[in-house]
């Protein structure tokens, strides 16, 4: 099933908001968060056979102090890759948000007041603000600083694919993906250099670069499905290792 194609021009657009300030003091009201929860229904998972849930929280019942007015918390069950499945997810949110001129930032390490929402566990959360003036989103993607094509692809780069998805927020902004592009495969993996974990705590590394892997696998189909490349997906269990690659699914790209 395709993702929502109009969520790619907005990739162009996003940025994280590390801190919310000068942007004006428009608020999100009610019903945007009554579209925000219905918006979130609509969304394609990675995995269909893991519940999800979110639930949008004044700033005061996180510790996230960023200058959001509110905080979207993400919670799931606890399932080989539920992890990748929140960032898949999460992601379709981010650029919902953000198309509705919502500032948004991942935020990895807060802490949310309610541990648990309906038997699910709290994963992570966002902060987000209205944003008045567009011009404090992204002007010029490509000025950011992210890894080089060289460093996240292997082979022949496919055009308007290997110089989009490099753009895929992460914590920290390690960008732990790694693409072997043979004959008409993607293999695509959760991958490290030894000693480069940013400021992340060793422990939390795994964690957070699977679901990393989950954002960067969301703009990969956003990508191949605006191309309109044909293609099927095989997708392997993380075995949540700190081993320096892991085989997280294999595209394979139908002629």
């Amino acid at each position: 099933m395709n993702l929502n194609n109009e969520l790619y021009n907005v990739i162009f657009k996003r940025k994280s908001f590390h801190l919310f300030r000068n942007i004006g003091n428009d608020i999100i009201f009610e019903n945007d968060i009554e579209n925000i929860k219905e918006a979130f229904k609509t969304f394609i998972p990675l995995y269909p056979n893991i519940k999800t849930a979110i639930k949008i929280v004044p700033t005061n019942e996180t510790t996230c102090r960023r200058g959001q007015q509110f905080c979207i918390l993400l919670y799931s069950e606890k399932k080989n890759n539920y992890l990748q499945n929140i960032g898949y997810l999460g992601e379709q949110l981010d650029l919902y948000l953000v198309s509705k001129n919502i500032g948004t930032l991942w935020y990895g390490m807060g802490k949310a007041n309610e541990a648990s929402l309906d038997g699910l566990d709290f994963v992570i959360m966002f902060a987000i603000k209205k944003v008045i003036d567009e011009n404090k989103f992204r002007k010029d993607m490509f000025k950011s600083k992210r890894k080089s094509i060289d460093e996240i692809w292997i082979g022949k780069p496919l055009d308007g694919i290997a110089d989009i998805i490099r753009f895929a927020p992460s914590a920290c902004n390690t960008q732990p993906w790694l693409v072997e592009h043979i004959d008409n495969t993607l293999n695509v993996y959760r991958y490290k250099k030894k000693g480069k974990r940013g400021i992340m705590p060793f422990t939390k590394v795994s964690f957070y670069n699977q679901i990393d892997i989950g954002i960067f696998l969301c703009f990969l189909d956003l990508c191949l499905q605006h191309r309109g490349i044909k293609y099927d997906v095989k997708l392997y269990t993380d075995n949540d290792s700190n081993e320096d690659k892991i085989l997280n699914a294999i595209y394979n790209i139908l002629l």
